[in-house]
Order: structure tokens, then C-alpha cells, then sequence
């Protein structure tokens, strides 16, 4: 190889070498810039990971409640029925000896009375019209005044077995009555969790079937109605948020009022009085009570009480007492202030009868 021909390959190799490193560290290239990502940073992530609270969704509206409009009353309590009840109203008598506590279907009651008998113990006469319970008792024996009450009431009287006089005004005025002990035991049951006299039981549905069966009269002769105050009437009177009797046994009743139910409740011998059957408490919104005149009338103590008055007491409402007269009118006890009929608020309603000089108090506590 030639020198010349030499030297023309190194010239090629250094031009080469030259161009290679200006490519390398010469003046940098421009570089296209990439366009703006539209979407923000956060846009794939819930607000909650993006660190921003979540704005709660606007709950719907509620829909107002829609007014029941009942076309008929049930007469007893003043409450709204949805069909005319012609039956006649069933007065049972429960007794209230402590081994007869608590009692079953007391709190199904339109009106219940509770009244001495003898041994200063009470006792209840409950009227049933509005409501069937299934279970009532322990059924007892009848005494005059509470027929008196179930004479006026038009209803028909159950009970096992009488005192003389409470038979006696029975036969003489002709009264509607079922009595366990003398011929009408298919209508009552024992019961086998208590022993004797506290274990005597009936229900609506039985009662009722013996008045078919016996034909006994079904239609109601109602006495005059009860006046029912309007549901949105305010009471006025004296505080009356707790109301305190005590017998002289030394039990005790209490009614202590909610006012966010609108009722009484009702306490016995300083517990709740409840309801066997559902554990539930009584409760009224009406409590009358009642001073009349009591005596002993034999060498088994037993009593007669005045039920048909004209007398005086006071009528617990809405937390409020006030004091009034009572009488028994058309067949019913009924009070008054200044000679007009003081109206009862819808719903349940406990006559209390004591004897004068019985202490009764009333307070503000709840």
C-alpha cells in the first residue's frame, strides 16, 4: 500500500471521529415539550382520598304522618273505633291480695274501680267493652257496691260466689250475672301456676259465649255517655305529677305521670303495677278519686260503701288536679265543678274509693 493512499484513510477516520463528538457535546437539541394533562391530579381518586370531606347526600323528606279519621267512638274511653260497638260491657271482679299479683287483663280495662272489701284489702271491678283480652283474673267474689256499679253500667257481672247482700240486691233487680261457684264454671278456667282462690281465670271470648249460649241479653241499654274532652285540651289546676294513697294495710298507690306519653302510671305497694300476661305497666289518662262514707256491716268485716254519692274529690289530668263533686247519674259516677260535668280526656280512666280521712297527696315530682 502506497503512502499517499494511507493518509486518506486517516483523514476519513479523524473527520469521522470529529462529527461523533460534536454530536455528543455540542449545543442541545431542542425537545418538544408534551401538552398540559387536562385532567387534575385527584380526578381517578374518591374526595375522601383526595383529602376532601364528603359532602352527605340530603336525606329525603319525611312524609307527614296521615290522620286516621274514625267514624265511630268507643264510649267508655272517648277513643277513635272503626265500627260501632253495640255489646254489652262485661264487669269482672280481680282481686288484689298479694298472692294475686299481678294480675292478668287489668290493663285491657276501659274503667277500672278499686274499692275496700273486708280486711282492708281492695278490690277491682274492671269493665271491658273497647278491648278482648285473652286472660282475666284471679276472679273473685261479689260484694253490693260493685254490682251497684255494673247495674248502672248495664253490664254483665262476673264473679265466683257473693256475700249475702251482694245476692240478695242481684235477685232483687234482676241483674245480668255469671258466677263460678253456682253453675257457671265452663266459662271460667284454674290455672295451675297459683293455688286456690288465686288461681280463677276467664276471657272475653268465654264470657261472650255464654251469653249466646245462656241467652242472655247482648244488646246494650247505654246510660248517658261520658263527656270526653277534644285530644288537644289543656289542663289547668294544681301540680299533680305524683299522686300518693296509702290504705291501711300499708300498701300503697302511686300514680306518677309521663308526659311524653300523656298518661298515668300506675305503681302498687311502691312497685310498677303491671300486667301478667305482657309485663306491661297500667297507665290511665283520667284518675278520679273518690271519698265517701265506708262502714263494717258484720263480724266478717265486710263493708258497705256509698258508690252513688253525691261526695267529694279530686280528678287528676294532664299532671294537674283539681278538686270536685261527684254523683252517680244515668247509672254512672260522673264529677262536677260549679254544677256542670267535668270532661275526661281520652282514654283509660281508675276510680279510686276511700274513706274519709284517708291521706292523699299530691306533688310536682315526676
Amino acid at each position: 500500500m502506497s503512502i499517499k493512499r494511507g493518509w486518506h484513510k486517516a483523514l476519513i477516520l479523524v473527520l469521522a471521529l470529529t462529527m461523533m463528538m460534536a454530536g455528543c457535546g455540542g449545543k442541545p437539541q431542542a425537545v418538544e415539550e408534551e401538552e398540559p394533562d387536562p385532567t387534575p391530579p385527584f380526578a381517578n381518586l374518591d374526595e375522601t382520598e383526595a383529602g376532601q370531606e364528603e359532602e352527605p347526600e340530603p336525606e329525603p323528606e319525611a312524609e307527614p304522618e296521615e290522620e286516621i279519621i274514625y267514624p265511630y267512638t268507643y264510649p267508655l274511653t272517648g277513643l277513635g273505633a272503626m265500627e260501632e260497638v253495640k255489646d254489652r260491657p262485661i264487669l269482672v271482679l280481680v282481686e288484689n291480695h298479694k298472692d294475686a299479683r299481678p294480675q292478668s287483663g287489668l290493663i285491657n280495662a276501659d274503667i277500672v274501680y278499686e274499692i275496700l272489701v273486708e280486711g282492708e284489702i281492695t278490690r277491682f271491678a274492671a269493665i271491658y267493652h273497647s278491648e278482648k283480652p285473652e286472660v282475666i283474673g284471679p276472679i273473685r267474689s261479689l260484694r253490693p257496691y260493685f254490682a251497684e256499679i255494673g247495674a248502672g253500667w248495664d253490664a254483665l257481672i262476673v264473679h265466683a260466689g257473693y256475700s249475702p247482700a251482694a245476692i240478695e240486691l242481684v235477685k232483687n233487680r234482676g241483674l245480668d250475672h255469671l258466677d263460678e261457684i253456682y253453675g257457671d264454671g265452663a266459662y271460667y278456667w284454674r290455672s295451675t301456676e297459683r293455688s286456690a282462690p288465686h288461681n280463677l281465670y276467664s276471657s272475653i271470648e268465654k264470657l261472650r259465649s255464654a251469653i249466646t249460649k245462656k241467652k242472655i241479653r247482648s244488646e246494650w241499654k247505654q246510660p248517658k255517655p261520658l263527656k270526653f274532652a277534644d285530644s288537644k285540651t289543656v289542663i289547668q289546676g294544681d301540680p299533680a305529677g305524683k299522686v300518693h294513697l296509702t290504705y291501711l294495710l300499708g300498701y300503697t298507690v302511686e300514680y306518677v305521670y309521663d308526659a311524653e306519653a300523656g298518661v298515668y302510671k300506675r305503681y302498687m305497694a311502691g312497685q310498677p303495677h303491671v300486667d301478667k300476661e305482657t309485663g306491661e305497666q297500667i297507665t290511665a289518662a283520667n284518675v278520679l278519686i273518690v271519698q265517701t262514707s265506708h262502714s263494717v256491716v258484720d263480724n266478717e268485716g265486710r263493708r258497705n260503701v256509698n258508690v252513688t254519692g253525691p261526695g267529694t274529690g279530686w280528678l287528676v289530668q294532664q299532671g294537674k288536679v283539681r278538686e270536685v263533686k261527684w254523683e252517680q247519674v244515668d247509672g254512672v259516677i260522673r264529677p262536677y265543678i260549679d254544677g256542670s260535668v267535668v270532661p275526661l280526656l281520652p282514654g283509660k280512666t281508675w276510680v279510686q274509693f276511700i274513706p274519709h280521712g284517708y291521706k292523699v297527696t299530691f306533688s310536682d315530682a315526676r
